[in-house]
């Protein structure tokens, strides 16, 4: 098995190799420098005769969202997935299978949202989910087309939780705003083992929703973290506070969405950490 993936140095893309490497899968690493190639290098050198390409590129959404970021947020990942879809249209030994990424803050934060769901949001994680998917879409047809609109990633190696990890463990952690607004994830284990599960079941196409069937909300979460390391939780996180640290990509926080994996669990995909208390226990139990 040969397989493409781009954004491969991020903490998903880190989890891929590693396992598909344990596999013996051949890896192909699409980096930042491989999209300053010409199309035609890159179509030969990165695309050409794989059996999947995964594409995880984009700039990090943590960091604070000012105009400028929000942009680099945005043509992180449009351009690239541009890149890596007419790169799968042009190739002679296309692959068989193109996973891209998305997200769930595509649906609005009300309701419970399914694969089927038309109820979006708005603002800018709308848009750009709309732009990102659409520019992966444009390679159905042509192989099979996953795109993953995935949850909150739980990982000690990365991403929102390790970042948590310091002040809840001194007991300054807390509940983000309100703390009802809905907490939808996944351990990033369940995650890598979705992709596999997905490459090897040629039916899956369309979108999948990478989260667990057991969503929480945010003051849940935030209890149950405080539990595993063993410290109280009391405090409450106010909006100015985040909208100071994250500039509008407070959001994504501050709402939230409640989404279930209806394809995967059709599937008879089985979660080895399906609820948040599981989730933590193994990452920091």
């Amino acid at each position: 098995m040969v397989i493409s993936i781009s954004g491969a140095g991020g903490m998903i893309g880190q989890a891929l190799t590693r396992v598909f490497t344990e596999k013996g899968w051949t890896i192909r690493i699409i980096n930042r420098d491989s999209f300053n190639l010409s199309d035609e290098a890159f179509r030969l050198q990165k695309i050409e005769g794989t059996d999947a390409v995964i594409n995880l590129a984009g700039a990090p959404l943590s960091a604070k969202w000012t105009d400028l970021y929000m942009k680099e947020i945005y043509n992180s990942r449009i351009l690239t997935t541009r890149k890596i879809t007419q790169s799968i249209v042009n190739a002679t030994q296309r692959p068989s299978l193109f996973i891209s990424a998305s997200a769930i803050g595509i649906y609005d934060p009300i309701g419970i949202h399914t694969e089927e769901s038309t109820a979006f949001s708005s603002g800018f994680i709308y848009q750009l989910c709309m732009d990102w998917e659409a520019e992966a879409f444009k390679a159905s047809g042509i192989t099979r087309l996953v795109i993953m609109r995935m949850g909150v990633v739980l990982s000690a190696e990365g991403g929102a939780l390790k970042k948590m990890v310091l002040p809840f463990s001194l007991g300054l952690g807390g509940k983000v705003g309100e703390g009802s607004q809905p907490f939808s994830f996944i351990h990033i284990d369940d995650l890598v083992q979705a992709f596999i599960f997905i490459i090897g079941f040629p039916e899956m196409t369309g979108v999948v929703n990478a989260v667990t069937p057991y969503p929480t909300t945010q003051s849940e979460f935030a209890q149950k973290f405080g539990r595993v390391l063993k410290q109280p939780v009391f405090l409450t996180i106010p909006e100015f506070v985040l909208r100071c640290r994250l500039g509008k990509g407070a959001s994504m926080l501050l709402e939230g969405q409640r989404v279930m994996p209806g394809k995967l669990e059709k599937a008879g995909f089985r979660w080895k950490y399906p609820t948040v208390q599981n989730a933590l226990v193994n990452l920091y139990g």
